[in-house]
């Protein structure tokens, strides 16, 4: 048994096995931190990222007091959503980085969802 490892980084490795981001379907991955959420769409492909997104950034601290909760994971994926349209982004691959799909991951998803991103 891995001792020093975290359980999240494991999960996270077990999703990574499987999820490859391409240029067609790129990766969405997650980072939830106590007080900020960071977005990234990433094409594995070519090793780069595409879009990146947080709730730490100037534009978003406007609209958000607070970064780290589901109001702000909301507004967060609404943002997202339409920043990747502009770029041409439709469809994605959620990597969630191994934390469950409930509180603030999942009103991140949903939002996105919502305003048209596909995953």
């Amino acid at each position: 048994m891995r001792k020093n490892i975290q359980p999240r980084s494991i999960r996270h490795q077990r999703i990574r096995r499987r999820l490859i981001g391409t240029s067609q379907r790129p990766r969405l991955n997650v980072f939830r931190g106590l007080r900020n959420i960071t977005v990234q769409i990433i094409d594995d492909t070519e090793g780069k990222v595409l879009l990146r997104i947080a709730t730490a950034d100037k534009q978003l601290k406007e609209k958000i007091k607070y970064g780290g909760n589901v109001k702000a994971a909301a507004t967060l994926g609404e943002i997202l959503a339409q920043k990747a349209k502009e770029k041409g982004i439709t469809k994605v691959a959620f990597d969630r980085g191994g934390y469950l799909y409930h509180g603030r991951i999942k009103s991140f998803a949903e939002a996105a969802r919502k305003a048209g991103l596909e995953f």
